[in-house]
């Protein structure tokens, strides 16, 4: 008996939980700019495959040579000591 009823609580239990489903026939129409949020945060982080550089520019994947001695200067500990930038104009707000 108690094996039975156990049987009958499991085969009911997924009918129950229709009663739950959110899903209707009833439910308004989505605007059809629905979503355009996510597919223009998408279209913002998408690489473009073709890009188009301007003239004397260096293209992607042209410095080569560069990047390899660069790795071999940190291979053999002999990195350049980075050279501070002066980015001008006036301003700021620490201590001077």
């Amino acid at each position: 008996m108690f094996c039975d009823r156990r049987l009958f609580l499991i085969a009911a239990a997924p009918l129950a939980l229709l009663g739950c489903n959110s899903v209707s026939d009833t439910a308004p129409p989505l605007g059809q700019d629905f979503g355009e949020a996510i597919k223009y945060d998408a279209a913002l982080q998408t690489i473009d495959p073709a890009p188009v550089y301007p003239a004397g520019a260096a293209e992607g994947g042209t410095r080569g040579d560069t990047g390899a001695a660069a790795v071999q200067r940190l291979r053999t500990d002999k990195v350049k000591t980075p050279q501070p930038v002066a980015t001008g104009g006036s301003g700021g707000g620490g201590p001077q």
